[in-house]
């Protein structure tokens, strides 16, 4: 456990922590202002790969979260740094691609040099497939903007991007290049952003692997949140503990207090 008064940054996610299924989860508005009025920084750093970081910050504005968008940290974020300029086959959907395009990224159909694969959804068709992987075979790299098995939408769990990449992988004998949670270097280019040390953040999110585990190998403490895709079982089954386990992100600003402070 943090020794007394560690915590100086918070990392945030969002899909499942600040809301799930479209709808606000009681008193993450609440404590947000609480942080913000404590003085405590915090970024929220999002897998989620269909969204530009404008849009996710529409969302969250129109859930009264009134977070700017330069505070949010999305996966389109660290691939551009990884890319380097790179032509680009993107397997992603809505509107995360406006990232790129703002970037300078060249975004192409054919002759990549790198192959970025997000949450494409129905997108997701053998065409698509077929095409990011012949463009594998023929070297470009694959970028996976993020690696999850599941997430939690409005009627349920749904697929995220995580079984396509192995796909990939197991298809073209390549290993993917994961550029947001659970990579190490995507938590450090948010606390980078607060001028925060790893040992001195607190990282909360819903997801064991990614969340916690992803944010324990940065160096981070960790709180887990029993909303979004929150599973008792998986929690139960895995040798992954957090520093905090909470009803939800209500629960944080009582939690920092008793614990951290």
């Amino acid at each position: 456990m943090a020794e007394a008064g560690q915590i100086r940054g918070v990392l945030l996610d969002i899909d499942g922590v600040l809301y799930a299924g479209g709808r606000a989860i009681d008193g993450g508005r609440e404590t947000v202002a609480w942080l913000e009025e404590e003085g405590v920084p915090f970024r929220c750093v999002s897998n989620t790969t269909s969204r530009s970081r404008r849009s996710i910050a529409a969302r969250l504005r129109a859930l009264d979260y009134d977070i700017d968008d330069s505070l949010i940290f999305n996966p389109p974020r660290a691939a551009i740094r990884h890319l380097q300029g790179k032509k680009t086959f993107l397997l992603t959907r809505g509107d995360v691609r406006d990232d790129f395009i703002a970037a300078g990224i060249a975004l192409v159909e054919e002759g990549a040099e790198a192959v970025v694969v997000g949450d494409a959804g129905d997108g997701f068709t053998y065409e698509a497939m077929n095409r990011a992987f012949r463009m594998a075979l023929e070297g470009a790299g694959i970028v996976a903007l993020e690696k999850d098995r599941y997430w939690m939408g409005a009627d349920g769990m749904m697929l995220s991007a995580g079984p396509f990449v192995a796909a990939l992988e197991y298809a073209s004998e390549r290993e993917a290049v994961v550029v947001g949670k659970p990579s190490p270097e995507f938590f450090r280019l948010a606390l980078e952003d607060m001028g925060i040390q790893p040992s001195s953040a607190l990282m909360v999110g819903d997801d064991l692997r990614t969340d916690v585990g992803g944010a324990q190998a940065a160096g981070m403490r960790t709180a887990l949140v029993r909303t979004g895709k929150f599973r008792q079982e998986v929690f139960e089954a895995s040798l992954i503990r957090p520093d905090l386990l909470l009803p939800s992100i209500a629960d944080l600003p009582e939690a920092i207090r008793e614990t951290f402070i």
